[in-house]
């Protein structure tokens, strides 16, 4: 039995697991995923494109040989299935919405924003919406993000949008470390958004900024007993040692762990 990541901000719970509609080339998708499962079931909503491709997803199994308190939390937790959110826009707009805010409140922001201006997709577990798109941001004025609590990101979002505009087909041939370089060009685009777009576009979680304050969270949290740097950059030096080739797992394992920690009761 795997266990689902759902850090992104689209996964909606309910009683018997989660949904998700998203974009993934011209289509879009229903994910449905039953609690106490391992399967995730993919359906075409109403836009599907003939010969599209289905949004992918990557099962992550904790590496062998990983010692010490983190590993066993690891491999207690045992295998993660993550889907790669497969709109690269929806990916640099979700992770400019993330910044310098706790991820509840993130999602509260994701949601109201695809909700007054994102598609409408109806299904058996009420209606989503998709992510509003770049050409729909890029026209939006100030005042409709500060009608959302979301004035201090606007500029962020139309300034991304008008790149995607440009840019985005280029965009989505790069690999994952010219595309951060690529990213990090648009205004208000750091290091740190351009990293976790990358690495929710990709699954790539070596291009995370695993310094940042969630994995530190998650890795005290999961093994309290280890001594972990202080500040980030020390920690980032030490992860990325301490990981070595496994850099990219077990960050997302161990974001897993404190996505799948926060929602337990």
């Amino acid at each position: 039995m795997a266990l689902l990541m759902r850090d992104h901000p689209s996964w909606r719970s309910n009683p018997s697991g989660a949904t998700r509609v998203m974009r993934e080339g011209p289509s879009s998708w229903l994910l449905s995923w039953i609690a106490g499962g391992d399967t995730l079931l993919v359906t075409s909503v109403h836009d599907q494109a003939p010969h599209s491709a289905a949004p992918r997803t990557d099962l992550i199994t904790p590496p062998a040989g990983v010692v010490g308190q983190l590993g066993a939390v690891l491999d207690q937790q045992g295998a993660v299935l993550r889907v790669r959110n497969g709109d690269l826009w929806d990916a640099v707009g979700t992770a400019i919405i993330r910044q310098v805010i706790r991820a509840g409140q993130a999602r509260e922001m994701y949601g109201r924003f695809c909700q007054a201006h994102g598609p409408a997709i109806a299904t058996d577990n009420g209606e989503h919406h998709l992510f509003p798109p770049a050409e729909t941001v890029a026209g939006l004025p100030a005042a409709a993000f500060a009608d959302l609590g979301m004035a201090f990101k606007g500029p962020a979002l139309v300034a991304a949008a008008a790149a995607y505009l440009a840019h985005g087909d280029r965009w989505t041939t790069l690999g994952p470390a010219a595309l951060s370089e690529a990213l990090q060009q648009v205004s208000r685009v750091g290091p740190w958004t351009a990293g976790a777009a990358v690495a929710d576009h990709t699954n790539d979680f070596a291009c995370y900024p695993y310094g940042d304050l969630a994995v530190r969270t998650w890795a005290r949290r999961a093994a309290p007993d280890t001594v972990w740097p202080d500040n980030e950059p020390d920690f980032a030096a030490h992860w990325r040692n301490a990981c070595g080739p496994d850099l990219s797992d077990l960050t997302l394992l161990t974001l897993a762990w404190g996505d799948h920690h926060v929602r337990a009761p």
